[in-house]
């Protein structure tokens, strides 16, 4: 597992008044004192700060941090983890361009291909990402490569760097969501990914009180970005979001190291679990592919036929019903429920995610309270189906 070095807990240069954290620049606008100096922002040849909605000094603190965690160039923040996903995608394609992404990819990342990308000429192909040769044989005349690795619910993993030397020889650009895994447990950037996307309200908050997004790239995709999404989108992270992203941060490789090891012995128990048919979760793969050396506290399992699914979610005590994940308590979504999302593309039905699918995310609880409280739903819903 990768540590945060010391040197990117605290400030990165004198902060104001010698704070310990970094203040949080809740301004909207900044000023000038000269013609001079607004004339050389405008230009180009200054990056003093103008206006929030374009850039904050707390915001980029965290940029720079997570740029330099990720191994990149910079970083943009965004309102949220669609936001930054918006971001990283729409700058780049137009009118007749192709898109390959893996199948059983985040369901709102699913909707804005589906619902938004198509009603303007773009059209997205979906892929099984752990086959690797179908998905290089997919990339011919593409223009982008979306990837999760892991994907969403079924937790399957890519080779990121096979796809993505292909995608650079093609000249396809490459973006994958990384909220998973964390700049700790994997960096794609190292593996040849043009662009990373994080949902920061996920593991790098870490405390669910959280909204934000951040993509990591080379300084003219960010750039590009820039002209093409931060500034016309309007959905540009807050500095109060940035602070408490930039707070999460410094205790992130002590909670992903809990939720890991939460994880995995929940995982590792359910497997051996007779109401239990299947596990998902890359920790119990005999192989994993270059680049991922550790697991997140997400993952999923699917329930045996004979145990009634609203009853096991009703009988459990400690692990909440709740969607979202990362923060340091215990959430499940039902399959059954998911399997119900409202609108016309509807991700779990299109990839055939069973209803007797459980997503779980482990949070930093101890894992023989969460392991008891699973086994005693588990046995109550059984009961229930009797």
């Amino acid at each position: 597992m990768t540590h945060i070095p010391p040197d990117l807990i605290t400030p990165a240069g004198p902060a104001p008044h010698d704070a310990s954290a970094t203040p949080i620049f809740q301004s909207s606008s900044f000023l000038f004192d000269t013609y001079a100096q607004i004339e050389a922002v405008f230009a180009g040849r200054s990056d003093r700060f103008i206006y929030s909605r374009g850039d904050n000094p707390t915001v980029r603190e965290l940029e720079d941090l997570i740029a330099r965690l990720e191994g990149a160039e910079a970083a943009r923040g965004f309102s949220s983890g669609m936001a930054a996903i918006c971001g990283a995608v729409l700058p780049f394609v137009q009118a007749g361009d192709r898109i390959v992404a893996v199948e059983h990819l985040y369901s709102d990342a699913f909707r804005l291909f589906e619902t938004v990308l198509s009603r303007f000429g773009v059209e997205t192909v979906y892929v099984d990402g752990s086959d690797t040769q179908a998905m290089v044989d997919a990339l011919p005349g593409a223009k982008l490569v979306y990837l999760e690795s892991p994907t969403s619910w079924t937790f399957r993993l890519q080779d990121l760097r096979a796809i993505a030397t292909e995608a650079r020889r093609l000249g396809v650009m490459s973006v994958i969501d990384n909220s998973w895994a964390t700049p700790l447990f994997q960096r794609p950037h190292d593996l040849g990914i043009d662009l990373v996307v994080h949902a920061a309200s996920k593991y790098l908050s870490g405390h669910s009180d959280t909204l934000g997004g951040l993509v990591t790239g080379r300084r003219q995709m960010i750039r590009t970005i820039d002209h093409e999404a931060t500034h016309l989108f309007g959905g540009r992270m807050s500095p109060m979001d940035a602070f408490l992203v930039l707070r999460g941060m410094r205790t992130l490789d002590m909670r992903m190291a809990r939720h890991m090891e939460t994880g995995l012995t929940l995982a590792r128990g359910l497997a051996q679990h007779a109401q239990v048919v299947a596990v998902h979760h890359p920790g119990l793969l005999a192989a994993r592919p270059e680049g991922l050396n550790g697991f997140g506290g997400l993952f999923a399992f699917d329930l045996a036929a004979d145990v009634d699914v609203p009853r096991f979610c009703d009988a459990l005590r400690h692990i909440r019903i709740g969607v979202s994940w990362g923060g340091p308590e215990s959430l499940i979504v039902p399959g059954q429920a998911a399997c119900g999302l409202a609108g016309a593309a509807n991700v779990f039905q299109r990839f055939g995610v069973s209803p007797r699918t459980i997503r779980l995310a482990a949070g930093l609880e101890s894992a023989d309270l969460l392991m008891d409280d699973l086994c005693a739903a588990l046995q109550a819903a059984q009961e229930a189906a009797a």
